[in-house]
């Protein structure tokens, strides 16, 4: 028998006291996309959620309006919804919108971050060499990565960079567990965030950005490339 997307992902009730019931549903569909227990193509069966989560029809539907506005989820009409699945020249956008912004939060960060919170970004990174010992899922590494990306914006001090590439970032994750998916890339991706701190911690911010671009290139390369093998 053929697991539906629900089963795999291992939805279950939701509680009614800690959160409103709609941002508790798009809350848990979100981090199911995220994590890739909801996969790109995956349909969203409202029957499904409704009886798994024990939710009304209509705050599941909400639910998946705000997903969709976020652009996790596509909606078809009289199709239905499922796991947006990025087109060849979307994800060729997404990437180019975001190696702009990440050098631009590197020279912000640069500009305004203290010694401490450089320590810490050099720790994220530290943290991520850790994980090559385990070794771990793609879906671990990412976290380990989402890490330095969250001492990044906030040593950065800006908060309409950290809007604006918290728009994309989601976008850009249905891509990323794609571009590192060959076996020998973690351990180059470790090199070149390291490459990175050390043009921070010299308060090089032309290195540091240009070093930032060419990584989310390469990931860019990498994903695209396998968005072209899949047709």
């Amino acid at each position: 028998m053929t697991e539906t997307a629900a089963q795999r992902w291992g939805v279950s009730p939701v509680g009614r006291v800690a959160a409103p019931v709609k941002e508790q549903v798009v809350t848990a569909i979100r981090d199911a996309i995220l994590d890739f227990k909801l996969r790109p193509g995956d349909r969203l069966v409202e029957r499904e959620i409704i009886e798994s989560m024990e939710v009304s029809r209509a705050t599941v539907r909400e639910a998946i309006s705000v997903l969709a506005s976020e652009g996790l989820v596509t909606v078809v009409p009289q199709k239905g919804a499922h796991v947006t699945q990025p087109s060849l020249e979307d994800a060729e956008d997404l990437y180019e919108v975001r190696a702009s912004l990440e050098s631009l939060v590197v020279r912000r960060f640069i500009d305004r971050a203290t010694d401490v919170d450089v320590a810490h970004l050099v720790a994220t990174v530290d943290r991520m060499a850790e994980r090559l010992d385990e070794p771990p899922t793609i879906v671990d590494f990412l976290k380990a990565k989402d890490e330095f990306y969250d001492v990044l914006l906030a040593g950065a001090r800006s908060a309409s960079l950290t809007q604006l590439l918290g728009s994309i970032q989601a976008r850009v994750r249905l891509l990323r567990v794609t571009s590192l998916s060959t076996a020998d890339r973690l351990p180059h991706v470790v090199t070149e965030m390291r490459e990175i701190v050390e043009a921070i911690e010299a308060r090089n911010p032309d290195r540091a950005a240009r070093l930032m671009a060419e990584h989310i290139h390469m990931a860019s390369r990498l994903a695209l490339r396998a968005l072209r093998a899949q047709g």
